[in-house]
């Protein structure tokens, strides 16, 4: 049967202490990123726009639907 273990009773000591290369670090990983086009930046920025509309739209159906369905039954 295993003994349980017992808490650290010192934590590291990086715990809570800031990183001193975040700044670097950061940048480091931005350079890494692959911006999209122009042309895809508006292709998908279009479909987005599209896809919410279609969903409001769907939603406001829904809802105008229960509304309706809603006053017949409680008259």
């Amino acid at each position: 049967m295993e003994t349980p273990t017992e808490p650290q009773a010192n934590p590291p000591a990086d715990v809570g202490q800031p990183e001193a290369g975040f700044l670097a670090n950061t940048v480091a990983e931005l350079r890494k990123v692959v911006w999209p086009s122009r042309q895809q930046l508006f292709a998908e920025s279009v479909a987005v726009i599209l896809m919410v509309t279609l969903s409001a739209f769907a939603i406001a159906a829904i809802d105008r639907f229960y509304s309706w369905a809603n006053t017949q039954v409680f008259r």
